[in-house]
């Protein structure tokens, strides 16, 4: 038999569009037949602007249309906290499966379904599948509390030593690990890995191992057929439509209240990857500008991962658009530096050392400063703030999102020990500085790669 294996990963803010989410769901179950495995790979309830109002709570109409076979922790699933996170995994139809998530010396989520792997059963054909989330996660969500995140290989091979003693035919990994996935497929006796964490797409063979990833909101699913491991792209906007999905979704947001037109945008304003990760862009110099405006401060910064992709801001910009721009319940932050810190921290905007993301991607969004690094050496070669050379002795007051000073992953050198004060939720600035001043950023040279 030929079994087919469907792949969605990182939905997150699809939910805020339900003409995408309904053609998700319709291409699912086009592409669906006795002999097909539905996975997600996680950040499959968050975050967005519904996955904020509901804390989540919105993936469950996506999850019971689809009705997947198994799905994953994401780093995104936590943003609400453990215990509610349970309450979703409790709540959906579908099995839950993680190997390297630990609560209280147990699986996390054991009380509820959660385990480390299941035996799938299509027809003659076994598939043993596990997952899998990377254990940065505490690093970058805050909300994790008392969950600890083990090493991933170590958990695997546990995983893929239990199944294949259970006979199977294949084993699939559901992982969460972003570019991680290389090192698992070359370490562990796995068949195919089904990526997410990562937002850029992915086909590749790693030997005998199969990794894919179908990238963020809900535009990609990917089918992998096995024993041959070939892999087809559907284009979700070409699919058909549920339109059960498609009307729960359009009332709930309806029902949102986030319909305020705050700004008219002539020139519309990308929010793709290369807008986000590329370098300096229109929409990372609004979201920076915002945070320097409304903190009074020397420089804004914003860190490019959470800046979420998505249409265009054009024409009447609403608070629910900027939601969804900055989806996250955290405070705009000011931080006191010194200039050799902030200066480290313009450094550490290059990608090629962080767990996620690609390694030409750049990090960072200033206003107030300007950044110039040269990427073949990996260094940084000048930066200004107001104009004029950094001072290593000065302190600077940088309006940044209050998450960097908890994470250690994007700019290390920030700790919580620099915050100075904590203000408004970062989605409100960006309110009131549009409602203000409009929203018509420009590029000004602020960043420049070498």
């Amino acid at each position: 038999m030929t079994l087919r294996l469907l792949h969605y990963s990182d939905v997150e803010n699809a939910y805020d569009d339900p003409d995408r989410l309904g053609r998700l769901a319709g291409t699912i179950d086009a592409r669906r037949d006795a002999d097909t495995l539905v996975f997600g790979t996680g950040d499959n309830t968050s975050p967005g602007v519904l996955p904020l109002l509901t804390r989540g709570g919105q993936a469950l109409d996506f999850f019971e249309a689809v009705d997947p076979d198994a799905d994953t922790f994401g780093n995104h699933d936590f943003d609400y906290g453990p215990d509610r996170a349970l309450e979703l995994v409790a709540a959906a139809p579908q099995p839950w499966l993680c190997a390297n998530v630990v609560r209280d010396g147990d699986t996390f989520g054991a009380s509820v379904g959660v385990r480390p792997w299941q035996v799938f059963e299509r027809g003659d054909t076994r598939v043993g599948a596990f997952g899998l989330v990377t254990p940065r996660t505490a690093s970058i969500n805050p909300n994790t509390g008392d969950v600890r995140f083990t090493d991933p290989v170590a958990a695997a091979e546990e995983a893929v030593a239990a199944l294949r003693a259970r006979d199977v035919d294949y084993v699939v990994c559901l992982s969460h690990l972003g570019r991680t996935d290389e090192t698992l497929a070359a370490n562990v006796d796995v068949d195919v890995v089904l990526g997410g964490h990562n937002h850029a797409e992915r086909v590749e063979r790693l030997d005998d191992t199969l990794l894919t990833r179908p990238g963020v909101n809900g535009e990609i699913l990917l089918e992998v057929t096995l024993p041959d491991r070939e892999v087809t792209r559907h284009v979700v906007a070409e699919g058909p439509v549920d339109e059960s999905v498609r009307e729960r979704f359009e009332a709930r947001m309806a029902e949102a209240g986030v319909d305020e037109v705050v700004a008219h945008v002539d020139d519309p304003i990308e929010r793709t990857e290369t807008a986000c990760f590329r370098g300096e862009s229109r929409v990372g110099n609004f979201v920076a500008d915002a945070y320097r405006w409304y903190a009074d401060a020397d420089v804004g910064l914003q860190n490019s991962g959470g800046i979420r992709s998505g249409p265009s801001l054009s024409g009447d910009v609403t608070v629910g658009d900027l939601i969804s721009l900055i989806p996250f319940d955290e405070p705009l932050s000011v931080a006191e530096m010194t200039g050799e810190e902030l200066a480290a921290a313009f450094a550490q905007g290059e990608g090629a050392r962080l767990s996620f993301g690609e390694p030409e991607w750049w990090h960072a969004h200033v206003s107030g400063a300007t950044i110039e690094y040269d990427l073949s050496a990996g260094e940084l070669v000048a930066a200004t703030v107001g104009g004029d050379p950094i001072d290593p002795d000065a302190t600077y007051r940088v309006a940044l999102a209050d998450y960097l000073l908890h994470s250690d992953d994007e700019f290390p050198v920030l700790e919580e020990s620099h915050r100075a004060e904590a203000l408004e939720t970062q989605y409100e600035v960006l309110a009131d500085y549009a409602r203000e001043t409009g929203i018509d950023p420009s590029l000004d040279g602020r960043i420049r790669h070498t």
